[in-house]
């Protein structure tokens, strides 16, 4: 009797095998002359070679399917194994499908025009008030790069800067000090990527997390490089990473020019970068307003609340 072992690369084999197995059970059912037994992201198939050639190849447009579109149904399982039509072209517009199978795509003009960018050009500025989906989309725009494997890892950074608190307060040691400032990236990346994958991912580091200043003396290629939060660095923090930029990488870089937290004696050093690098070839820049809010309700009518106490300030 012949067995063969395939791995469930790429993928969570909980979409793979169903709640409760309830696809895994549809799949034997579909070939009976086979003993399939899955364990972890292995699964180990006995039986008539014919049948398990076959199977072999269905598994495989299988796990393509989850890993496109984080999803997978018994009529999905059906069309495949039948050969019936199946929905192997990701709709225009979608960049990608979180884990719960819901499509990630612009909501706005200009969330299309940051992804236009991006397409366009090797470095985008994303600037706009809080809510807008600068950070969520351009990590979408990475996890589609890494799963289409035009880039080899995703690097992500945010400078530690406090906002109102004092870093040295926290518990713990520095790694547990700072990672309560890149959770808003960890947050992104789980709705988007298998937790089991993304441990595994990050310890072999294709996805790396890291404050600004472990950016230094590093040059970083093959990538799709995210710096979140950039108004909260110095004019020389961000000239610092931003020549950090290798071959076959593109850069985003996102913040809010009306939540800067450095000292009132500071340049911020998004500010500075806007006015020297608008217009540069290569450099795509995208401005979001309120509009794009694609938060609570609410998130915009504070954030324009607080644009015109601004104005009041200002004038």
């Amino acid at each position: 009797m012949t067995e063969k072992h395939i791995v469930l690369e790429d993928i969570d084999p909980v979409v793979f095998y169903g709640v409760g197995n309830t696809h895994l059970q549809m799949i034997r059912a579909l070939f009976p002359k086979l003993r399939i037994v899955a364990r972890g992201n292995v699964i180990r198939i006995l039986g008539d070679e014919e049948q398990m050639a076959a199977f072999e190849e269905y598994a495989e447009k299988i796990r393509q399917h989850v890993l496109k579109f984080n999803s997978l149904s018994e009529e999905d399982i059906l069309d495949i194994v039948k050969g019936r039509r199946t929905r192997d072209d990701v709709p225009d517009g979608v960049v990608c499908y979180t884990m719960s199978g819901r499509p990630i795509k612009a909501r706005s003009a200009n969330q299309q025009r940051l992804i236009d960018a991006y397409e366009q050009n090797d470095m985008v500025f994303a600037v706009g008030p809080a809510g807008t989906g600068k950070t969520y989309l351009s990590i979408a725009l990475a996890v589609k790069a890494l799963k289409e494997k035009t880039a080899k890892k995703i690097i992500l950074s945010r400078p530690a800067v406090e906002a109102g608190e004092k870093l040295g307060f926290l518990p713990g040691d520095m790694k547990d000090k700072i990672d309560p400032y890149l959770q808003p990236l960890y947050d992104a990346l789980e709705d988007m990527i298998p937790q089991v994958k993304l441990q595994d991912m990050m310890e072999k580091h294709q996805i790396q997390i890291a404050p600004l200043a472990f950016m230094r003396g590093r040059t970083l290629s093959d990538a799709v490089v995210i710096l979140d939060e950039a108004q909260n660095t110095t004019p020389a923090q961000l000239r610092m990473f931003l020549t950090r930029m290798g071959w076959n990488t593109k850069m985003i870089i996102t913040g809010d020019t009306s939540q800067i937290d450095l000292p009132h004696s500071q340049k911020s050093g998004l500010i500075e970068a806007l006015h020297i690098l608008t217009g540069v070839e290569g450099i795509g820049v995208v401005r979001l307003d309120q509009a794009d809010i694609v938060r609570h309700k609410l998130v915009t009518r504070i954030v324009k609340a607080y644009e015109q106490l601004d104005s009041e300030r200002q004038g």
